[in-house]
């Protein structure tokens, strides 16, 4: 028996929300994603979670679709918020962290018929107004990186790192 995803076997993304409670060593099922996804962002803030972009249908970027949906869970009414403000940019596998209310976003990827790509794109979402803001760029597009604000500075680590190549010269 082959255990594990693989590109080659089937399998699905689920929208399933559950809350694990430590004191009592269980989990409870609580209302499911609206839009079922993997590779998203998310953040928390005041209190309510933040769930950006990801992939739809696939875990594998060869065979899913990015989306830029955002969507917001209130675990204090177990409610979805109806869908948010759309990312500026589809994407997943990418770097996030919160910092003074707003969730800062880096990187990623996509992958097409024709290309695969990472993202050099930096955004931020500000829940208070529903709104993004374009950043200024990372200096190297990269996805599947880490990232997290210490500080006042998103830090965004590892990854793929995709450069093109510079020529030589003779």
């Amino acid at each position: 028996k082959e255990a594990g995803i693989h590109p080659a076997r089937p399998h699905r993304v689920v929208g399933t929300n559950e809350v694990y409670d430590p004191a009592t060593n269980t989990w409870q099922a609580r209302s499911p994603m609206p839009t079922p996804r993997n590779h998203a962002a998310v953040g928390v803030v005041n209190g309510k979670i933040y769930v950006l972009g990801g992939r739809l249908g696939n875990a594998f970027i060869g065979r899913a679709a990015n989306t830029d949906v955002a969507e917001g869970y209130d675990p204090a009414t177990d409610q979805w918020s109806p869908t948010l403000t759309r990312m500026p940019t589809p994407r997943s596998a990418l770097a996030w962290g919160t910092y003074k209310g707003k969730i800062y976003v880096a990187g990623g990827e996509l992958q097409t018929a024709q290309m695969a790509a990472a993202f050099r794109a930096v955004e931020a979402f500000d829940p208070a107004t529903n709104s993004w803001s374009v950043l200024p760029s990372l200096e190297f597009p990269r996805h599947g990186a880490a990232g997290d604000v210490i500080g006042n500075r998103l830090h965004v680590v590892s990854g793929v790192v995709q450069v093109k190549a510079r020529p030589t010269v003779a």
